[in-house]
Order: structure tokens, then C-alpha cells, then sequence
């Protein structure tokens, strides 16, 4: 297909203004639920720190208890002083840039690589658009959007009585990160011809960027008397770790800022280059020729299913492997980093593990984490019937003997094997890594490997109501599966660093599992748990079975 530029004498950049009004026009609904549940979250991170750390001894107690703490330094963040607000940052700028980070990276890959699968941007483009138009607006909206969410976080933290230099510096900092996610996601929509992989690659530099920045926290010295952590350099290379390095309430470094700036330029500049070196449609790099003879199974629903998830699962199970090996790493020294002390055994329980004993407790932590993580994949795979449905793809197939039921039941039967072989590798990656070191391999991958798949009825609850939401209401789908799943993020594991009432917490599936391997298996629960998925999943199964397809 070639190329279609905009007539003589109109710019590269001709139309971008309405472009930019019909993305968020596209976007009225989604973007303004994306901000709002960000500033929600970080109006109840700040009401929580000032409820729970009301004294200059109880915020300094926590300071020195996360800076001595692998677990809590890659889980909350950089610690950089023990004023309130010093606090509140160490628990928000990391987790709030990497939803900023996927918020953005979503949004620029849909409004280009998406349009071009689709076909709009060729329509499009047939007007009076110019040929960098449609990249131009999708990071205009990015950068504003970014912009919009580090102006809310001011108003918040403002309006919670936190200093206005502090706060300015916080919302500037995920803003950047942000912005500097966008300028990926610009190249990587230049790149392939799939906005599933843009999707994916885009992630895979979120996932690398939160591995370096924990591990460069990590490995960082604990000075100023034991209240701040200077960084190692892996977190110098993470635009998430810049976020963290502007240290505010604390240095306000301003500089910082220039970093994700400076490579959000240079990153977007490059992704303007490319766009002159490859047809719309099209990617940098080409799609590979399959066989010339498919597989057998090919045909079946099982194995068209297999075709189209198998790549999402590859890259969350390295994901996953990489993070585990180094969480079981670290698990032998986390009794000399935290020691004893209340505090201590206050933070631990917050994070999800008891307080019997402190490396159960951390692995508690851990596995309520990645199943977090997990559950992340399960969406994004059960997402991906909403895909083939909006493509156009979904009604040759059933056009065949293959019917709707029979096709829906392939995806989430694979989505749910994907479920408990993540899960078997979170716990077996990290009993490996921690065996190794104590010299005691097979029994600790045994223990925590069952420890891990406790949480699969927790996970299989979360997949279960994005098969309620694509069966129900497709057009919604993704709005909802994702907010599901940020409602377990935030009630479930955050909710007791948030300072949220017992009730409110229960909300999420995550919140009923037992901290294992802290505690005892209970049985209740989880078969609760379930029950609850395999009837929400069937529910959806009816719903879609009854309903018309839709491509919008």
C-alpha cells in the first residue's frame, strides 16, 4: 500500500488540531476515568499517611524501616527523608509513573498503530492530513493528559495541607515519566504492524524500566541516618527512576525533570524519522512469512486460540521469571535488613505477610504482588477476543463450524492454564533463587511453588469478570476488565497502606486469599473464590453466546 501525504504546500503536520479533537472525543470517557482514578488513589495515599504517621517519630520510624527493607524499596519506593510528604512520596511516585506509564503507552499506540490496523488512519490520511499528523496528535493528547494528571496531584496534595514546592515537584515528576513512556510507545507503534506487539514491547520497556529502577533502590546505600536512600545506578537508566530521583518534599531536584524531557525528545524524534520509512499500514519490520503449510491444530478453536495468545504469555512469563529469581535473591538477607522492632513488623503485615516469621512474611508480600501481576496478563489475553472481535476477524471464524461458546471456552480455558503455569513459575523461580543460596533447592521450590498457586482462585475471579465484561458489555470491556483489576491494586493490596476500612478492602478477591506461606492454608476461601469464578465466567460465556457482534 503506499504512502498518502497531504497535497502540495500543506505540512507534514496539517490537521493535527482536529485529530487531536477527535482522540478526545474517542477518549471522553476512558482518559477522564484514567485521571480520576489516579487522583483518587493518591488523595487516599495522602489521607492515609497523615492518619496512620501523625508524629515526626511514627514518620521516621517508617523511613528507616522501608530503607532498611529490599521488599519495601522495591514495592513502595525511594525513601528520602521522613516529613510527611517525604513519606507519601516514597509510597506514590513509583507505583502512580507506572500507571501513567501504561495509561500513556495505551493511549498513543491506539490512536496510531490501532488506527492504521484498523484502517481508519488510511481514511484519514486521504484528506487533508498530513503524513505526521496522526503520530502528532496521539502525543499531543499524551502529553497533555500526563500534564492534566501531574496538575491534579498537585490540587490534591495541596488540598491535603502538603507544601505546594513538594507537590509541584511530585505531579512534574509523573508527568515526565509519563511523557517519556509516550515517546517509546511512539517508536514501537512505528515499528511493528500489530498494535498487540506495539502493545507488548511498549510494556516489556515499562517491566524493564520498574526492574531497574528496584533494582538500583535495592542496592543503594541507606544514609542520613538510616532516613534516606542514595540509588544505585540501574535506577539512573529508569524514566520511572527519574520520577523517584526528583526526591520531592524532600531535594525538589528541578533538574531531574530535564532528563525524561531530554529523552522524550530525542526518543519522539526518532519515531518522526521512521514514519518516512515505511507505508501506513505497515511496520518498520516486516511481518515474518508463516509456513508454508499451517499446523494441524490451526483449524481447531484450541489451537487458533493458542496462535493468537501464545506470544502475550512468552513475554509475561519472562517478565515474571526475571522478577521472581530476583525477589527469591535477596530473601535470605531480609532478617539482617529489617531486624526487629514494631515498626518493622507493622510494615510487614501492611504489605501483605504476618509477622511470625520475617522471610515467610516477605514472600507474602511477594506473591500478592506478582499475583497482582498475574492477574495483569489475565486480562490482557482475555482482551485479546475484544481484539479479534473489533477487527473483523471473530465472524469468518464463526461463519464455520465452530460456534461461539465452543471458540469463547478455547480462550479462557488457555487464559487459565496461563494463570497456574505463571503462577507455578513465580513460585518455582523464586524457591530456585532462594534454595540456591540456603542450599536447600527442591524443598523451597516445593513450599513456595504451592504457595504461589494459592492465589490462582483470586486471579481466576479477576479473569472471570473480564469474560462477564466482553460477554456483557463489549464496547466497555477493556474499561472495565482494567478497572477491576486497579480496584484489586488499590483495595486489595494497598489497602491497608491506604489506611482503607475492612469493608471497603474486601472488595477485592485478593484481599480473601491467606498471606501465604506467613499463615496456614485456609480451604473456605478459596474454594469461595472458586465457585465465584467459574459462575461469573459462565454468566459471561451466556451473555456472549445471546448477544450480536459488534466492531465498535
Amino acid at each position: 500500500m503506499s504512502t498518502v501525504t497531504a497535497p502540495a504546500g500543506r505540512g507534514q503536520c496539517a490537521g493535527t488540531a482536529r485529530l487531536v479533537r477527535l482522540a478526545l472525543r474517542r477518549d471522553r470517557i476512558q482518559l477522564p476515568v484514567w485521571l480520576l482514578a489516579l487522583a483518587a488513589l493518591q488523595a487516599f495515599s495522602a489521607s492515609s499517611v497523615l492518619g496512620l504517621y501523625p508524629t515526626e517519630p511514627d514518620l521516621r520510624s517508617f523511613a528507616m524501616a522501608t530503607a532498611a527493607s529490599p521488599v519495601a524499596l522495591a514495592t513502595n519506593g525511594l525513601v528520602s527523608g521522613y516529613s510527611a510528604g517525604a513519606v507519601l512520596a516514597c509510597q506514590i511516585v513509583m507505583p502512580l509513573s507506572l500507571a501513567a506509564g501504561l495509561m500513556t503507552t495505551l493511549l498513543v499506540v491506539r490512536h496510531t498503530r490501532q488506527n492504521e490496523e484498523t484502517g481508519r488512519a488510511e481514511l484519514v490520511e486521504a484528506a487533508v492530513v498530513g503524513r505526521k499528523a496522526l503520530l502528532t496528535a496521539a502525543l499531543a493528547v499524551a502529553v497533555g493528559a500526563n500534564l492534566a494528571l501531574g496538575l491534579l496531584n498537585v490540587v490534591v496534595l495541596v488540598a491535603a495541607g502538603l507544601p505546594l514546592d513538594g507537590s509541584v515537584a511530585l505531579g512534574a515528576a509523573v508527568a515526565g515519566a509519563g511523557i517519556a513512556f509516550a515517546a517509546i510507545a511512539a517508536v514501537t507503534a512505528q515499528v511493528t504492524d500489530s498494535a498487540r506487539t506495539a502493545n507488548g514491547l511498549a510494556g516489556a520497556a515499562l517491566g524493564v524500566a520498574f526492574l531497574l529502577r528496584a533494582v538500583g533502590d535495592m542496592t543503594g546505600t541507606v544514609t542520613n541516618n538510616g532516613t534516606r536512600v542514595v540509588s544505585g545506578w540501574p535506577t539512573w537508566v529508569s524514566p520511572i527512576g527519574w520520577a523517584e530521583q526528583v526526591r520531592p518534599y524532600d531535594d525538589n531536584a528541578w533538574w531531574v525533570l530535564a532528563l525524561p524531557a531530554v529523552f522524550a525528545l530525542a526518543v519522539g524524534s526518532v519515531a518522526f524519522a521512521l514514519t518516512e520509512h515505511r507505508d501506513i499500514g505497515s511496520g518498520l519490520v516486516p511481518t515474518r512469512p508463516g509456513p508454508a503449510r499451517a499446523s494441524p491444530s490451526l483449524p481447531t478453536a484450541v489451537g487458533s486460540a493458542w496462535r493468537i495468545q501464545r506470544t502475550i504469555l512468552f513475554w509475561w512469563a519472562f517478565g515474571i521469571a526475571v522478577l521472581a529469581v530476583v525477589y527469591g535473591a535477596i530473601a535470605d538477607q531480609i532478617d539482617d535488613f529489617l531486624g526487629e522492632g514494631e515498626q518493622v513488623a507493622d510494615m510487614m503485615e501492611q504489605l501483605g505477610g504476618g509477622t511470625t516469621n520475617m522471610v515467610d512474611a516477605y514472600f507474602a508480600a511477594i506473591f500478592g504482588m506478582m499475583a497482582i501481576a498475574v492477574a495483569g496478563y489475565a486480562v490482557q489475553a482475555l482482551l485479546r477476543m475484544r481484539g479479534e472481535e473489533s477487527a473483523g476477524r471473530l465472524e469468518p471464524v464463526l461463519a464455520t463450524a465452530v460456534s461461539r461458546p465452543r471458540w469463547m471456552l478455547a480462550h479462557v480455558g488457555l487464559v487459565t492454564v496461563g494463570i497456574v503455569v505463571l503462577q507455578t513459575l513465580t513460585g518455582a523461580a523464586t524457591g530456585l533463587a532462594y534454595g540456591l543460596v540456603t542450599e536447600d533447592a527442591p524443598g523451597k521450590v516445593v513450599h513456595l511453588t504451592g504457595a504461589a498457586l494459592v492465589f490462582v482462585p483470586a486471579i481466576s475471579v479477576v479473569a472471570a469478570l473480564a469474560v462477564l465484561a466482553f460477554g456483557g458489555i463489549p464496547a466497555w470491556s477493556a474499561g472495565l476488565s482494567w478497572g477491576v483489576l486497579a480496584v484489586c491494586l488499590i483495595f486489595g493490596f494497598l489497602g491497608s497502606l491506604l489506611g482503607l476500612p475492612q469493608a471497603v478492602r474486601d472488595l477485592s478477591p485478593f484481599t480473601h486469599v491467606p498471606p501465604v506461606p506467613a499463615v496456614d492454608v485456609t480451604a473456605t476461601p478459596l474454594a469461595w473464590l472458586a465457585v465465584i469464578a467459574v459462575v461469573v465466567g459462565a454468566i459471561g460465556v451466556v451473555l456472549f453466546r445471546r448477544r450480536d457482534l459488534t466492531n465498535s
